[in-house]
């Protein structure tokens, strides 16, 4: 499966709509690194709202081969509709509705896993959206709202029925929220209960992983979520692994440090000097984690308010790791 709808895809890896992660630089840079289709953060149905500048930003289009998706969340049909029409407006090329979400700000709303509990009003929202929009129109959503309730697969046909073209599903319901281990049973039988394309989610962090539950659930692809936070190249990784068969692909220490000097550059100048400063922490924090000396330079690259100092600290610790690697292999 490499398209959605009329948009063809490079492959048949995603990166997971992540709030206060996937953002437009950080989708940029997993496109870069070889994602087929990255959905932009969960954006509230409430277009009163979006005058704020962190939804006026989720709204922003990142610069990327591929469609661009824009994800939506609410429990109101007429909104939720409402909302589709005006992203198609302003240029998305898909709508993914939020069904997964187990926040719990989200669930005061009834909405995102929320909406699991309600097949009547998940059908309702579903068709106000399809019909309201020209542009193809997907769904995330987890395998139902507790163990004990299981409805992947009902909730995937009342999807296909109301003309969703594309159905990502977590493995885990929404009691599990992100405990335990990620479970592929329940979407190997949405897969067989539907013919839309499946995209598997849920605790994909390496190659092997991803191979192995494509082959376990036949699912059409896989989303990749919190493994590729600190870790973009994995979807480059995945993409040899799936096309070779061999888990050989090796990101180089100065190909990671290329690759986090370009994810700064586009933090800075997307959020400004300030603010592009503060996010780049974050992500900075799961680029060296389990590195060397991973904590003391963390130290030093949070007392900094600087981008410039921020791209110069890297640009040392990766040089100095290199340089600890070369004496280690000439000893």
């Amino acid at each position: 499966m490499k398209h959605v709808g009329p948009y063809q895809l490079k492959n048949n890896l995603f990166l997971a709509p992540m709030v206060g992660v996937s953002d437009t630089p950080f989708r940029e840079i997993c496109s870069e690194q070889g994602a087929g289709l990255t959905v932009g953060e969960m954006l509230t149905c409430d277009k009163d709202l979006w005058h704020n500048e962190r939804n006026r930003l989720k709204q922003i289009k990142p610069r990327i081969p591929g469609p661009q998706v824009v994800q939506i969340a609410g429990s109101d049909p007429f909104l939720m509709a409402e909302a589709a029409r005006l992203n198609e407006a302003m240029g998305a090329n898909a709508i993914d509705i939020n069904m997964g979400c187990p926040a719990k700000k989200v669930l005061k709303k009834a909405a995102g896993s929320a909406l699991l509990k309600d097949a009547g009003l998940v059908d309702s929202i579903l068709n106000a959206v399809v019909n309201a929009v020209s542009i193809p129109v997907t769904l995330k959503i987890r395998t139902g709202w507790c163990p004990e309730t299981r409805n992947g697969p009902l909730v995937a046909r009342i999807a296909e029925d109301a003309g969703i073209q594309l159905l990502t599903v977590h493995g885990r319901t929404r009691a599990d929220r992100f405990r335990g281990e990620a479970e592929y049973d329940t979407i190997a039988e949405i897969k067989q209960a539907v013919t839309i394309p499946i995209i598997a989610n849920g605790d994909i962090d390496t190659p092997r992983k991803a191979a192995g539950v494509l082959a376990y659930t036949q699912a059409d692809g896989v989303m990749i979520g919190r493994a590729a936070q600190g870790r973009p190249w994995l979807f480059n990784e995945i993409a040899c692994y799936l096309e070779t068969g061999r888990d050989n692909f090796v990101t180089s220490l100065p190909e990671k440090a290329g690759v986090i000097r370009s994810h700064l550059k586009k933090m800075h100048a997307f959020y400004g000097n300030v603010k592009g400063v503060w996010y780049a922490r974050k992500h900075v924090a799961g680029y060296v984690s389990g590195l060397p000396s991973a904590k003391e330079f963390m130290t030093e690259f949070n007392a900094s308010d600087s981008g410039q100092q921020q791209l110069e600290l890297i640009e040392n610790y990766f040089d100095c790791l290199m340089q600890q690697r070369d004496g280690a292999i000439a000893a």
